[in-house]
């Protein structure tokens, strides 16, 4: 039967495989180049092939090259109460926060978001600790490599990590979100814009908008007019409005548009969000 099938030319996914790596690597990059060359014979789709090429790749990164840094991480004090934390957490949307005690180098624990439900509940927060809901914090290098954290992740069940410079300061975080970005790509949630693009609408009318995002891109997409003799991007044009560097969820209008901080440093704006106005 299989001698009928290959004289016919329909051989088995099976034997396309095996015959594909009839020839062993001797190295990852011929691997890689048998692996690429599945694909060109249409053995692999490019899904696929994205993926064991992450896979692959991932044991050469460390955790200092996807670590979201210090400044950008959303933490906790110990000594705050529900009331001053909670805004924060809202805005963040996300789900497990550093909490430090005497210093930004001293994390004393995880805080998970749904651990603060009961609160609802509770009302009466008075007697509230925070340290009395924190979960352990794990602790790795810099150096850390990538297929090794996944590895601990995956072993101990933790889902965020937080990251040690050689010092023993706070140099950043990472979550087993950012490693497996590595190897499926990006993980999109309701704030990313594709990689390819600067604007993407929302259902509620408005509309994500790059901080990058060209002046003239802009105005083509919306018909506008402002000009680029000053400034390159939306970016600087909404920084300009402001008078100076905006924080997270701050809003200035500009023409007939409302621009609200999404995504904001110390040093520049990521993303805003836009709501055209009705004058």
């Amino acid at each position: 039967m299989s001698e009928d099938r290959s004289s016919n030319g329909h051989r088995s996914w099976l034997e396309k495989i095996t015959q594909a790596f009839a020839h062993e690597p001797k190295s990852r990059q011929e691997l890689l180049e048998l692996l690429r060359e599945a694909h060109q014979n249409k053995l692999l789709d490019s899904e696929a092939l994205s993926i064991v090429e992450g896979a692959i790749q991932v044991a050469d990164l460390q955790v200092r090259d996807i670590m979201v840094p210090r400044s950008q991480m959303v933490i906790i004090k110990a000594n705050q109460t529900p009331r001053e934390f909670l805004p924060a957490i809202i805005d963040s949307a996300h789900s497990r926060f550093p909490v430090i005690g005497e210093g930004p180098d001293d994390v004393i624990g995880i805080l998970l978001a749904k651990d603060l439900l009961p609160l609802i509940l509770q009302g009466d927060n008075d007697g509230f600790n925070v340290k009395d809901l924190l979960r352990p914090a794990t602790f790795v290098p810099e150096s850390k490599r990538l297929n090794v954290l996944l590895r601990e992740f995956r072993a101990n069940h933790n889902h965020m990590a937080v990251v040690i410079d050689e010092y023993g300061g706070v140099a950043g975080l990472v979550t087993i979100e950012d490693v497996l970005e590595q190897i499926v790509g990006d993980i999109e949630d309701e704030h990313d814009v594709e990689e390819d693009s600067y604007i993407k609408p929302l259902p509620s009318g408005d509309f994500l908008i790059k901080a990058l995002t060209p002046i003239d891109s802009f105005n083509e997409a919306f018909d506008s007019s402002f000009s680029d003799d000053e400034f390159d991007t939306v970016g600087g044009l909404v920084m300009n409005a402001f008078g100076h560097l905006p924080k997270r969820n701050e809003i200035t209008e500009v023409g007939d548009f409302r621009f609200r901080v999404l995504s904001a440093d110390s040093r520049r704006i990521h993303l805003l969000r836009l709501t055209p106005l009705e004058r």
